[in-house]
């Protein structure tokens, strides 16, 4: 225990930095003061970005969700082929042959029409099927499953962004807590020294502000570093390229309300992205079933011919025979019924492949809604206990701000000891560091919330 008695002007210089620190903190100038020594330097003016930036740069380069939209288009695409297949298609068809002759008009090939054949003819073709008609509703129900999926990366991606985001807006915070402590230790630690020579302290309080120095500079170590990798992560998600000269926003103090749990469910019974999937998948497995079965069924060609197909390239020709000019220019139709017969089972080992796939999505459709009421059940309850945290976490970094202001006051009137100002400060510390985590929490609770019901 040291004495009552103090030097008059030591006490004055330390007691004079201690409500300096403490009068920042009240004003909240220790939300995102100072940067880190490895931060980059770059002659250009850093770009500053708020979260909605980082989501909008995040859609553009983010892979994953890239790779959503990507299976989402060839679904489109999918379908666009498969309507093409119910409707006639036109064609141009241009051919030449060339048969040996045999002295007459025909060639040596009995099926030859002559020694030379000319074909020039557009061709109408229509295909009357319903397999074709159960291949593209299967087309419609997996475009509609690829969407519902790429609704779910795209809000993934939101929960991604904003984690990654706030934690580098906390990452800032803490380093500037960390500056904070250090240099409030380093100065400590001097004042301790210059006690001791004076005969006013023991050499048991050096060594513990000595310890407390020591912990604070690798404390601002680690925070430098953490950091980094947060500046690291955020730049590599949001830019095409390796770009580190940013900046961002801290609006980790805008608070946004949250809506009623019965306005949270009925917007998740509409919007929520993870049932659509399951409704999208069974349906896609009922096409599946209908496709295979139709396989079964007969299917009805039709072909309608218009053009030249004679011995002559022309519109008109001459037919020896008869001594007259004739037209080549004409018209043919054909129509071809195919019927399946046998193809070694082939047809059933479909059916029942589209069986066991609908089996399976009924199966996870019920999962994907029990599944659904717990996921927002437990978002709900986290986003509503993180909002209501925040205040006590606010209190509670006022009251350490306060605590170091009082215990300041009691080490002047020479009340307290240097342990209790150190316990003070780490308290401090821990209470700022607690209220970023607080608030990083709660964003991305709602955002995960949001996962199930969309914005609101």
């Amino acid at each position: 225990m040291r004495s009552l008695r103090r030097c008059g002007l030591e006490r004055s210089v330390f007691l004079a930095g201690m409500m300096v620190v403490v009068v920042l903190t009240a004003l909240g100038g220790l939300a995102q003061q100072g940067t880190p020594a490895t931060a980059v330097n770059n002659s250009a003016a850093p770009l500053t970005l708020t979260l909605q930036d980082a989501l909008a740069r995040a859609r553009a380069n983010e892979p994953q969700y890239r790779a959503a939209l990507t299976d989402y288009g060839l679904a489109r695409q999918t379908t666009v082929q498969t309507r093409a297949g119910l409707l006639p298609n036109v064609a141009y068809n241009g051919q030449y042959i060339y048969t040996e002759g045999n002295g007459t008009s025909t060639g040596r090939f009995i099926g030859a029409n002559g020694v030379h054949e000319y074909v020039s003819e557009g061709n109408i073709h229509q295909s009357l099927s319903l397999q074709n008609a159960a291949e593209y509703r299967r087309a419609r129900a997996q475009e509609a499953l690829a969407k519902a999926k790429s609704e779910i990366a795209a809000r993934g991606l939101v929960v991604t962004v904003v984690q990654t985001y706030y934690g580098f807006v906390v990452a800032q915070r803490k380093y500037s807590t960390a500056q904070r402590a250090a240099g409030e230790a380093e100065h400590f630690f001097d004042i301790t020294q210059k006690l001791e020579h004076g005969g006013e302290v023991a050499h048991s309080d050096t060594i513990k502000a000595e310890l407390q120095f020591l912990q604070q500079q690798r404390a601002l170590q680690d925070a430098e570093l953490d950091i980094e990798r947060s500046r690291l992560e955020l730049a590599v998600l949001i830019f095409p390229n390796f770009n580190e000269n940013f900046a961002t926003v801290d609006d980790l103090e805008n608070i946004e309300s949250l809506p009623s749990f019965q306005e949270v469910e009925a917007e998740a019974g509409k919007n929520s992205p993870q049932l659509q999937v399951a409704l999208a998948s069974l349906k896609a497995a009922n096409q599946e079933v209908a496709v295979a079965w139709n396989s079964f069924l007969p299917s009805l060609g039709l072909d309608y011919f218009y053009g030249i197909d004679a011995n002559h390239y022309a519109v008109n020709g001459f037919d020896p025979v008869t001594g007259r000019n004739v037209k080549n220019l004409g018209y043919a139709a054909t129509a071809t019924l195919e019927l399946p017969l046998w193809n070694w089972g082939a047809s059933r080992s479909k059916v029942k492949q589209a069986d066991l796939l609908r089996d399976q999505a009924k199966v996870e459709l019920s999962f994907a809604q029990r599944k659904a009421v717990a996921d927002l059940k437990a978002f709900y309850n986290e986003a509503q206990t993180s909002r209501a945290e925040m205040e006590s976490l606010r209190q509670s970094a006022d009251l350490a701000s306060e605590s170091l202001r009082l215990t300041t006051l009691r080490y002047q009137a020479g009340e307290a000891t240097v342990l209790e100002v150190v316990d003070a400060q780490n308290t401090l510390t821990l209470a700022q560091n607690a209220l970023g985590d607080g608030q990083q929490r709660f964003r991305v609770a709602l955002a995960n919330l949001q996962t199930l019901t969309g914005k609101f």
